[in-house]
C-alpha cells in the first residue's frame, strides 16, 4: 500500500461511514426510548465505551508514533520539530483507532 494510503483509507471510513454508524445509532437509541428494549440499550453502552477506548487507544498510538520520531509528546507540545513525513506517520497512528471503529460499526449496522 503506497505511502499515506492508510490516512486517505481512514478518512474515507470517517468521512462517509460515521454519517451511517451515528444514523443507525440514532435510530436504535429512539427505538429504545419508544419500547425500553434492552438490547437497544445495550448498543447505547457500547457507543459509550467504544469511543473512551478509541480515545484512549489513539493517545497512546500517538505518543508511540512521535516516540519512534524521536520527539517526545512534552516536546511536540512545546514546538518540537518533527520531518513533513513524521507529521503523516502521526496523524496515521491518531486516526486508524477511530476509523476502525467506524468500518467495523458500519459493518455490523448495516446487517
Amino acid at each position: 500500500m503506497a505511502k499515506g494510503a492508510s490516512i486517505v483509507r481512514d478518512l474515507t471510513a470517517l468521512w462517509f461511514q460515521a454519517p451511517m454508524v451515528i444514523a443507525a445509532r440514532t435510530q436504535a437509541m429512539a427505538i429504545a426510548a419508544m419500547t425500553g428494549s434492552a438490547t437497544d440499550h445495550v448498543e447505547a453502552s457500547r457507543m459509550v465505551t467504544e469511543k473512551m477506548a478509541a480515545a484512549a487507544e489513539s493517545v497512546v498510538a500517538a505518543n508511540v508514533a512521535l516516540m519512534k520520531e524521536g520527539i517526545g509528546a512534552a516536546a511536540a507540545l512545546l514546538g518540537g520539530r518533527m520531518p513533513a513525513s513524521g507529521h503523516k506517520r502521526v496523524t496515521a497512528a491518531v486516526l486508524r483507532p477511530y476509523a476502525k471503529r467506524v468500518r467495523a460499526n458500519a459493518r455490523r449496522l448495516s446487517k
